[in-house]
This record gives C-alpha cells, structure tokens and sequence, in this order.
C-alpha cells in the first residue's frame, strides 16, 4: 500500500509540475495595457473631431495664413494639442512640423507646402527603435481640386488625428524602452505626400521603424450596405514586401512567406491584442495592401520596406466620403459630424493605444532568423542575439507554429534567452514557424517568419 502511494504521489507531483510549467509559459494578461484602454476617452475624441471639422475645410490646398480655417489653423492647432501634451509629461514629447514644397504633380500643380505634424515619445533604452501611429489631416469633397468650398472630414480622417491626438495623452504617462511616434500626415488626399515625406525621413535617418499604424476612418458605424456595427474593425496588410529582390522571391517560392510578411505579422499581433484587452471588439485582418484599387498613407512605408497597416472601421459609408455637402432625392451627402460615433473611434483608439504599448515594452523583433528540417524529423530555427544594451528588458525568446492554412498562430514555446533551437519531431513541411522575443514582464514583439521574407528589418 505504501509502494501505491508512493507511485500515485510521483504521479501527481508529475502532473502538477507540468501544470505549473504550462502556466508559467502562457501569456499573462498585463495590467497596465487594460489601464491603457480604460483611459482612453469618447469625450476628448469627440471634442478633438469637432474641433477639426471646425476649421471648415484641411484640403491641402486651402487657407494657411487664417487662424480659424483652412489646413494652416489646423497644423498649427494639432501642434500646439501635442506641445499641451510634451508640458504636462515634462517635455517626454518632441514635437515638431515636417514640411517639403511639392508643385508640378496632377493633384498639387502650383508650390504648395505640404506641412505635418510629428510628435516623437523618446524610448529609455532603445530610441532608435520606433513604432508609428498616423492618420491624414487633410480632407477633400467630391472635386479634389475644390479647396475653399466646405470639407468637414469628420470621419475622413478627423477621426484618425483626434485617436492620435488622443493615444499621445495617454501614453504620454508611460515610459517605453523603444520611441513611438505620432504621426498627422498632411497631402494624403492629393497623393500620400505626407507619408512619403516622412518615409523617406525615416530611410535617411536610420530609423529601425517596426510598426506603422495608420488610422484612417475609425469612426463610422453604419454602412452602405445597410449594416450598422459597432464591434468590427478592419485591418489591411500587404503579403509579399514589395521592395523583394527577384533571388529573395525564388527563395520564398520555396521556403514560403506569401502570408508571412512583417505587415501580416504586426497584423496579427494587432489582431490578438484585440482579443485580449478590447471587450466586444472583433478585427479583421484583410489580406490585402488597401482597400480594392484604392490607397492609404501606410503605403509609402510600405514602399520603402517598412511593416505597415490601415486600421479602419469595417462598413464605410460612400455618400459620406468625398462628397459634396448636399440632399438630393431625400438622400444627404458629405463628411459630417453626425456621421461619427465616438465610442466606436475611442475603441479603435485603445486598440492603436495598447498593440504600440505592447511592441514598445516589448524587446526588438528578432533579427536574422533562419530555419532548416528538409527531410528530418525535426525543425530548427536559429537567429541573431539582439544587442543587450537596448534591450534591457529581454528575458529570452519564444517559437510560434501553426498550421499553414491556419491565419493566427496556434502554438508557442517559451525557449529562454538562446538563439537557436530545435523543435523534436515536429516536421518543417506541415507548419509555418516564427520566432517572438519577450521581455521579462511578459511583453512580446510580433513573430517574425524566417528569411527574407518575414524580417522586420535586420
């Protein structure tokens, strides 16, 4: 009898030790990204909305001397919200106009300014690393050369500036070790110039730019298509990387990677913090660069090899976009306030708000991963040790797998800090694999896919 206990008390004790490794391995809800969320304010948002379309017209064309319309008052407002917000946090916030001068293009014939706002959170241990919200201030009706008639842009885009404007406050009461930048891109609706701008910026530079979110209508509720929903979101990624070198796609053909391009991946991790700290929110990620045959100024990041995606709500309106301000057949047209629910854009907001508090906290993507398991049982992945100096907080590594038809990852093992592993008897043809870092409060980067085609830039 005693030998029985013996067996059966090993036995449990057994169990017990891989219940409390399994528990110690799976992700942990933070707390501080909940506090991030519930801070988020509809009130302030709608505040900020009725305010810019206040100003009557932002096309990038319009007023620039008035102080009460046109895009010039609403720069120069944006700016001095985001000066209001760098006092109150101590001067956390670099805050500063971006300008070039742009003739002798369809949509912008004669010199014209194109003028944004960038606000830039220095990180404490890694600034060179950067996550990026943006949105557009400009707005336009149905003749995009008719800058001086009225273009509210409630939803297209003062909806994306206000939830900028907005996660700033926020998040300026928090120190991150990697920088985040607030981006109010100017030209948008006349050719992306304010995200080309800054791109372009940001390659000069040096940036080691890992994320850009860009928000563009978060605030409509009601589609065209007669569907009213407040718990849908979209967000659009781009598959292969458009700056792929032709030796880069032979690869891919035969390693993978269509699904699995750094944008896919933010997607993703986008997508779960969504699950994890959005209640009653639901995201969609489109396999796709934009909207079909359409645009948004997460493109020239994208151009130039950057992870970028668009946020957005997931029914639009098209009477409500580019349209002039009128009724005909008793139906009414145009860009207005009343088309704008502001819970709805604080929910999007909280999402922007945590996945770059999330990526921020979190160590670097990793850097370098390669994997190897043709004709073996078994599959290993290795990858460069990120620099310790940045990244203070990494506490090691973890490997993802899912299967390749599965669009989430679906397994994970937390490895420790190494940097290569093999996982036994798990073969490399029937899965796609990636590799997280984690920091040692829990917060993970996105899974970057191996080679080429998954790297977040290396």
């Amino acid at each position: 009898m005693r030998t029985m206990h013996t067996v059966l008390y090993a036995f449990l004790s057994f169990i017990f030790a891989l219940t409390t490794q399994a528990t110690e391995l799976e992700y942990q809800d933070k707390q501080q990204l909940h506090d991030i969320h519930q801070q988020i304010s509809a009130k302030r948002i709608e505040q900020d909305i009725r305010k810019l379309v206040g100003f009557g017209t932002r096309h990038t064309l319009s007023e620039t001397k008035s102080d009460t319309r046109g895009i010039g008052a609403a720069r120069r407002w944006i700016k001095s919200e985001f000066d209001n917000i760098s006092k109150a946090c101590g001067g956390c916030i670099k805050v500063y106009f971006q300008s070039q001068t742009i003739q002798g293009e369809k949509r912008i014939p004669d010199a014209t300014e194109v003028v944004s706002v960038i606000a830039v959170q220095t990180g404490s241990t890694d600034p060179n690393r950067y996550v990026m919200m943006s949105g557009d201030i400009d707005s336009r009706i149905s003749d995009v050369m008719n800058f001086t008639d009225d273009s509210p842009g409630a939803n297209d885009n003062a909806s994306g500036v206000a939830g900028i404007i907005e996660a700033a406050r926020v998040l300026s009461q928090y120190k991150f070790n990697s920088s985040i930048v607030y981006a109010a891109l100017a030209g948008e609706e006349q050719g992306l110039f304010g995200g080309k701008i800054l791109a372009e910026t940001a390659k000069k530079e040096g940036w080691r730019l890992k994320a850009v979110l860009n928000n563009d209508m978060i605030g409509n509720i009601a589609g065209i298509n007669g569907v009213i929903n407040n718990t849908t979101a979209r967000i659009f990624a781009e598959g292969t990387r458009y700056t792929e070198t032709d030796a880069q796609a032979r690869k891919r053909r035969y390693t993978g990677g269509e699904v699995d391009s750094p944008s896919r991946n933010l997607a993703r991790y986008i997508d779960l913090m969504a699950d994890r700290y959005i209640p009653n929110l639901d995201t969609m990620v489109v396999y796709r660069l934009d909207r079909f045959g359409r645009g948004g100024h997460h493109r020239p990041f994208n151009d130039l090899g950057y992870p970028g995606v668009r946020i957005m709500e997931t029914n639009e309106h098209y009477d409500r976009q580019h349209q002039d301000l009128r009724v005909e057949d008793g139906v009414k047209y145009g860009d207005t306030i009343d088309g704008v629910n502001f819970d709805y854009a604080a929910k999007l907001t909280a999402l922007n708000a945590v996945s770059l508090a999330g990526m921020a906290w979190a160590p670097s993507p990793p850097a370098k991963v390669t994997i190897k398991g043709a004709v073996q049982p078994s599959t290993s992945l290795s990858w460069a040790a990120l620099e310790k100096s940045q990244n203070k907080q990494l506490a090691g590594y973890k490997i993802y797998w899912r299967y390749t038809d599965s669009p989430q990852w679906q397994y994970s093992k937390f490895i420790g800090d190494v940097t290569q592993y093999t996982l036994e008897n798990v073969v490399i043809d029937n899965y796609f694999f990636g590799v997280a870092s984690v920091s040692k409060e829990g917060f993970e980067s996105p899974v970057v896919f191996p080679g080429a085609a998954g790297s977040f830039g290396d």
